[in-house]
């Protein structure tokens, strides 16, 4: 079975009976046993579920019936997700036993594409970090280099699809999680615009702020898994009853004229020089395929990171409020409920995530929640209004997709504050909603991979992604 397997590749050598849908599903497993236990990006396989599926789509190419647009193909889930019978745990321990029983809504419609889900993934503890070190069972290793992170929280998501275990998978993405670990890992991460994909199903970190979005190896491959996930859900008030267009058929439009805004904020002081330079030839190549770049500015990214994260463990510290020992996962055994809570939580979550639900409870307290919430939503408005302002002149926003290229294991799980600011240039779009891909442009002299990230307008993914894929061939090509 080649490698470089895309989508397309699949549905056709299965209609055409080159394979089978239950064949393609026992090579992916294979090829699980052999590379995962240096990586670790798996948490649960879900073999019966997957070979279940994959006969159905077998027997309907065996009856020479039409295929549906993702037959056969191998995807894995984030394990903030969840799945109908298959442990989710959210990468924690308080989770460790929790077997949901129905499908998150973009699973569900995976599903009924006719996509083979192969199991779940690894993460930080509730998607709550930028390196998948916060896992409550094993850190996830890049597959470029297995002395580095992947990138976080959706870190086994990316190390799955960089390590050829499945074809596409999914994650979600707070502040970063989706491009971030696609930028480490060299490969194609899209966070869409918030509200085009259901949330229904998403275990919740900061509801205000969590996008689901796949990973693919090519911007066509997310497009297709974008186009089966995406539209408005009935499950979810926050999904939008926007419609969906064929993002696979806007992929071939030109992009010549096309404005291409650089926002001088994404280049300055903490920026790699090797990413400055790999992502400045990116918008040059931009530029001769027909590109028009044009300077704009986004004044008030200086405050992203304090206003991302006041607001994230604002909310995280409310949802996790659920999380009690009462009605589902971990609950330590005491003869007082005061007490049983107490040691539920202490034994159920890791550091990090009782670190951002002190900070999220403190800032929402009576004596501070107008000089840091309060604030901070003031703040959150102004960031989308410069974007709001640069739309009107642009296009696209391209920039980098991280300061760095993906640093080694245990270089900043000591530091939280060095492991936030690797968000720098990746929470602006969750405060405003808007969508973003990150795509590779390029390595480092260790050949690390270098991102390329590149914002839109609301609900305009499709101008995103018709820009991601020029860049992608115009890069090949040259």
């Amino acid at each position: 079975m080649a490698t470089a397997l895309t989508i397309d590749d699949i549905r056709s050598s299965i209609a055409e009976r080159r394979t089978t849908a239950g064949a393609l599903a026992e090579d992916f497993y294979s090829r699980i046993r052999k590379k995962d236990p240096e990586i670790g990006a798996f948490l649960t396989l879900c073999e019966e579920r997957a070979l279940a599926q994959a006969a159905r789509i077998d027997a309907m190419a065996a009856d020479g019936k039409p295929l549906p647009p993702l037959a056969g193909v191998p995807i894995a889930i984030k394990d903030v997700i969840v799945t109908s019978g298959v442990r989710t745990t959210a990468g924690s321990k308080i989770l460790d036993n929790f077997i949901p029983p129905y499908d998150c809504t973009a699973v569900a419609r995976l599903e009924t594409a006719g996509a083979v889900i192969l199991g779940k993934l690894n993460c930080d503890e509730f998607a709550m970090g930028s390196s998948t070190e916060n896992s409550a069972y094993h850190p996830v290793r890049n597959p470029r280099d297995k002395s580095r992170v992947p990138g976080g929280s959706s870190g086994g998501s990316a190390a799955a699809v960089a390590a050829e275990m499945a074809v596409a998978t999914l994650g979600s993405d707070t502040g970063g999680s989706i491009r971030q670990p696609a930028s480490f890992c060299g490969v194609v991460g899209l966070k869409p615009t918030y509200g085009r994909v259901s949330r229904y199903g998403l275990i919740a970190f900061a509801s205000s702020l969590d996008h689901v979005g796949p990973f693919a190896n090519s911007v066509k491959d997310a497009a297709l898994v974008l186009r089966t996930i995406a539209g408005r859900d009935p499950m979810d008030a926050t999904s939008a009853d926007v419609p969906v267009p064929d993002y696979v058929a806007e992929l071939e439009k030109p992009v010549k004229g096309l404005k291409v805004g650089v926002a001088k904020e994404y280049f300055g002081s903490g920026l790699d020089d090797e990413v400055r330079a790999a992502v400045e030839a990116a918008i040059q190549k931009l530029a001769e395929l027909g590109c028009e770049i044009v300077p704009v500015s986004l004044p008030h990214t200086e405050y992203a990171i304090p206003t991302y994260y006041i607001v994230a463990t604002a909310e995280a510290s409310a949802n996790l409020a659920r999380y009690d020992g009462v009605r589902y996962g971990f609950r330590a055994k005491s003869s007082a409920l005061s007490q049983m809570y107490r040691q539920t939580r202490d034994g159920g979550f890791g550091m990090e995530v009782k670190r951002r639900i002190m900070l999220g409870t403190y800032a929402l307290s009576a004596g501070y929640y107008d000089a840091y919430y309060l604030k901070a939503q003031k703040v959150r408005t102004l960031l989308t209004r410069d974007f709001e302002e640069a739309f009107t002149r642009v296009d696209v926003i391209a920039a980098p997709t991280a300061p760095t290229v993906a640093f080694k294991l245990g270089e900043k799980v000591n530091d939280p504050l060095a492991m936030y600011l690797a968000d720098i240039y990746t929470v602006t779009a969750n405060l405003a909603g808007i969508p973003g891909i990150s795509v590779p442009c390029g390595e480092n002299h260790e050949k690390l991979p270098i991102g390329l990230q590149i914002f839109g307008r609301h609900f305009d993914e499709a101008t995103v992604l018709r820009v991601a894929h020029a860049y992608e061939g115009g890069a090949v090509r040259s």
